[in-house]
């Protein structure tokens, strides 16, 4: 699968995560490594970007073991652009499935 566009699925699956509970860099990727096959060096620099673009606020919440970690809330911004994201991902997947002769739910 090209890399860049695994890499856009992956932001929406980051954006989904984050806005279903405030989650550590550490449990996004136990979240999404569960079900698909990324490593840290994928998420931390998804993470930065979704940030600086204002779809992330950041907070530190101390830690039983270690050093506070630091936790990622989605913003109003952020749900918004999740929102566009998950309607033109359904729309080009309904689109691809039709192509390859799947079922189109729309």
């Amino acid at each position: 699968m090209n890399s860049q566009f695994k890499r856009g699925i992956i932001e929406l699956c980051v954006l989904k995560i984050i806005s279903e509970q405030d989650r550590s860099s550490f449990e996004v990727i136990e979240t999404l490594g569960s079900r698909i096959d990324v490593n840290e060096n994928t998420i931390y620099p998804i993470l930065r970007r979704l940030s600086k673009q204002d779809y992330f606020e950041t907070y530190t919440k101390s830690s039983s073991i270690g050093a506070p970690r630091k936790y990622y809330r989605i913003t109003s911004f952020g749900l918004k652009k999740l929102d566009e994201f998950q309607k033109e991902w359904k729309h080009f997947l309904n689109n691809v499935l039709s192509i390859l002769g799947g079922k189109d739910d729309d």
